[in-house]
């Protein structure tokens, strides 16, 4: 594997429509192979096994072997023509753990603390849309529907678009927001490109966290898994809750009604009753 090679690989794949995460996550998964195959050891099925034994023994995550699975897997049928079989790997559990989420009140609070317009509509939108970051960062003033109250999502996660409602609440803080920034093509420019950074984002919510004391694990995914889980919390159909999510797969959606305490709440504890 040498640097020609990797960058065929990223040819390739941006050639089949790849998006520019997937590009990303895919050259950083075969570039630390690279680094553990110093020797640059013939890439077989032996080899995949060991890589994978030595990401499990330092404890690297489900999501992260797994990248590093359909990595390898696919430099080795694009770029050397050799087709990977992995069948004793497919195997690997992901762990159950459900991820951490605001409640309603602790989403008030935060975005009470936020004090610039910018920064505050950029949360806001976030959360009440669901959105991954990327998706927030790539929202162009033309994607926004004020007329039918929707928000058009480009080329989401998997290549696909879709809409998600825009609340009359968000408009109107989107409306304060433009008249004071007046953005021209990205709804929210950054100060030296066009696309606002993914970084300044994940700062503006730490530091909001911190103002409200939060020690939850929270980032700014965890918004949108928190928006998901009050809308099951609120009774929404889980099929509408991905299509709004723009989820392939309604099991990835159902991790929600686990997240969610409505009805857990409501149960009548026994140890109540005497």
């Amino acid at each position: 594997m040498n640097d020609e090679q990797l960058l065929l690989f990223r040819k390739i794949l941006n050639i089949r429509n790849y998006s520019e995460s997937t590009i990303r996550n895919y050259n950083n998964a075969l570039i630390q192979f690279k680094k553990w195959n110093y020797r640059g050891l013939i890439l077989d099925k032996d080899l995949l096994f060991k890589y994978v034994e030595h990401l499990r023994a330092f404890e690297k995550s489900y999501s992260y072997i797994k990248n590093a699975i359909m990595a390898l897997k696919l430099f080795s049928e694009l770029v050397l023509g050799k087709i990977l079989k992995n069948d004793y790997l497919n195997g690997i559990k992901r762990k159950s753990s459900l991820p951490d989420v605001l409640s309603i009140e602790e989403i008030k609070n935060v975005l009470d603390s936020i004090d610039n317009l910018k920064h505050n509509a950029i949360i806001s939108l976030i959360y009440s849309c669901g959105l991954r970051i990327s998706e927030c960062i790539n929202l162009k003033i033309s994607d926004i529907d004020s007329t039918r109250m929707l928000i058009k999502i480009v080329q989401g996660k998997g290549k696909k678009d879709r809409y998600v409602q825009l609340s009359h609440k968000l408009l109107e803080l989107l409306r304060d927001y433009y008249k004071q920034y007046k953005p021209k093509e990205f709804l929210f420019q950054g100060q030296f490109k066009d696309e606002y950074s993914a970084r300044s984002i994940q700062q503006i919510l730490k530091k909001a966290l911190e103002k409200c004391k939060i020690k939850k694990k929270i980032t700014v995914h965890s918004l949108r898994h928190s928006f998901a889980t009050h809308l099951v919390e609120q009774g929404t159909d889980i099929r509408i809750i991905q299509e709004i999510l723009g989820h392939k797969d309604i099991r990835t959606t159902q991790i929600y009604t686990h997240i969610s305490t409505a009805n857990i709440s409501k149960i009548r504890n026994p140890f109540d009753s005497f």
